[in-house]
């Protein structure tokens, strides 16, 4: 869970929406410092071939979508999303780049 200014934000509930954009083929949510909220949410996608997509429609269809602290505040695009051997998104891993970058 991510702890937004008070306000409590569930990934799954965001990554759900995420999903719902044709032109996604992964996307995961986790929570990154913010100075003044504390944490916000940060979507990590992988765009399917052949398909564009900017940070703002992403966050135009969130905005569509979710209420307005649900929104991520940033997207970041990868090329693929890292994975234990099983698998599953590693966000603690995307979580501690975070961190390294601060």
């Amino acid at each position: 869970m991510i702890i937004r200014g008070g306000e409590n934000v569930y990934p799954v509930e965001v990554e759900e929406v995420l999903f719902q954009i044709p032109s996604l083929l992964e996307a995961t949510v986790v929570g990154v410092p913010h100075e003044v909220l504390g944490e916000v949410p940060k979507a990590y996608v992988v765009i399917k071939e052949n398909h564009t997509l900017t940070e703002d429609e992403i966050k135009e269809y969130c905005m569509n979508n979710l209420a307005k602290f649900k929104v991520p505040m940033e997207v970041e695009f990868l090329d693929e999303l890292p994975r234990n051997a099983s698998g599953k998104v590693l966000k603690h891993v995307l979580r501690s780049q975070v961190h390294a970058n601060s």
